[in-house]
């Protein structure tokens, strides 16, 4: 309930204030003192004496913590995405087209030695979750944090062959990793991106594309579109790899 420390004691008046508070979140944090005392039928000096149990020298410190209070609950109604979205998406995990993406990543990825995964933000968090999982399930991945300053930047000849980048990016136009494909693929390495459209131009420049299709979710000027598919395609590649090979030496 709202900020109420479980061993806070309300009398029954103060009880009646907070619920009205409860009651009317987004008018009470606009509301004058008086306002508040003439809904809640009380005089102002009940008021301040609730506010101070709530550790504010007064009402104005207690509408603050309130506006803030308002605000962490808006963030966390944010995270709560739509569930059709992941149930849709994992609909279209089972349709032929996704799988021959899927299988067109593990062709190229086979027979490479080394996995280079890159991403910029949240994308970069899943990025080296994936070098992590690639490790552990396949063959040696590193997770590239700068492209441009990364010493794989520049490679010779002899070891373009043998490496393979997986680019991690929602909107696909990340313009470090767009750099960084430029330079690989001069150099002859193959490039797979996961992101969320096929048409964007990290998508476009690789060699492979697994494109998953979800709503676009911002919060002010932050892009909070779920990894949930990047992750999942991740694992799923990984794995059919594993497979693949487990299956060659029976």
């Amino acid at each position: 309930m709202l900020f109420l420390d479980k061993n806070l004691e309300l009398n029954d008046t103060e009880l009646d204030i907070y619920n009205y508070i409860v009651a009317n979140l987004d008018k009470v944090v606009y509301m004058r003192i008086r306002d508040l005392a003439t809904e809640a039928h009380v005089s102002t000096t009940t008021i301040l004496r609730f506010c101070r149990k709530f550790g504010c020298n007064g009402f104005s410190e207690f509408r603050v913590k309130l506006q803030l209070y308002l605000e962490e609950q808006k963030l966390a109604q944010i995270d709560m995405a739509d569930e059709t979205t992941y149930i849709d998406f994992l609909k279209r995990t089972a349709q032929p087209e996704f799988k021959a993406q899927i299988q067109n990543a593990v062709e190229i990825l086979r027979d490479r030695e080394l996995v280079l995964f890159a991403g910029v933000g949240s994308s970069g968090v899943i990025a080296e979750y994936g070098a992590i999982y690639f490790s552990s399930l396949f063959t040696l991945a590193l997770h590239i944090e700068d492209p441009l300053n990364h010493p794989f930047y520049h490679l010779s000849s002899k070891l373009s062959d043998k490496i393979c980048m997986i680019a991690i990016s929602v909107e696909g136009e990340n313009e470090d990793i767009i750099r960084y494909i430029h330079q690989l693929k001069a150099q002859n390495c193959k490039v797979i991106s996961i992101t969320n459209s096929a048409k964007s131009t990290i998508a476009r420049l690789s060699d492979a594309n697994i494109a998953y299709y979800i709503n676009k979710e911002m919060y002010q000027e932050a892009n909070i579109t779920s990894q949930l598919p990047a992750l999942y395609t991740i694992e799923n590649i990984a794995r059919e790899i594993r497979t693949q090979i487990d299956n060659e030496k029976i």
